[in-house]
């Protein structure tokens, strides 16, 4: 029996990983498949700086193909019924304040592979994200983030 356990995607994060994968497969497999044979065809490929780096690119993109199959494996779409707005879970839109600088902003928590801070979405494993996790409109909670611990008050849990 495996270990592994389930991740939850939102229908756009499912949709991202699916269309990544198609892409590594479709398209860049293509492409560093010519450039290897681009590559030999300049001739001693032992101190051959572009086939090594075609090889290098060609090992990491299947490396993360098996990464996304598996991911992918073991995926289920949340529901949106499963999203909660008495306290934050996964899935959750959540107005945050930082209690020292009075800044607030939104963050949905999501599965941290499809977390990315840049659009908003924190992992529920990320110290933000557990400590939000559970918590109630108006509840304040501490995370340690690389900028020391902060405290956290929740204003907004939604879908």
């Amino acid at each position: 029996m495996t270990d592994e356990k389930e991740v939850l995607l939102t229908k756009e994060g499912l949709d991202k990983l699916e269309t990544e994968l198609e892409f590594l497969k479709s398209v860049k497999r293509e492409e560093v498949a010519e450039r290897i044979k681009q590559a030999i065809a300049f001739g001693d490929i032992s101190e051959n700086s572009e086939y090594e780096d075609a090889k290098n690119e060609q090992a990491f993109i299947e490396g993360r193909i098996i990464t996304l199959e598996k991911t992918l494996k073991k995926a289920r779409l949340m529901e949106d019924n499963e999203i909660r707005t008495d306290v934050v879970s996964l899935g959750s839109k959540v107005r945050l304040k930082e209690m020292k600088s009075g800044r607030e902003f939104n963050v949905t928590v999501v599965s941290s592979v499809e977390c990315k801070l840049r659009d908003g979405k924190i992992s529920d494993e990320s110290p933000v994200g557990r400590g939000a996790m559970g918590k109630k409109v108006n509840s304040v909670f501490q995370a340690e983030t690389p900028a020391g611990v902060l405290k956290y008050k929740i204003l907004k849990v939604e879908k």
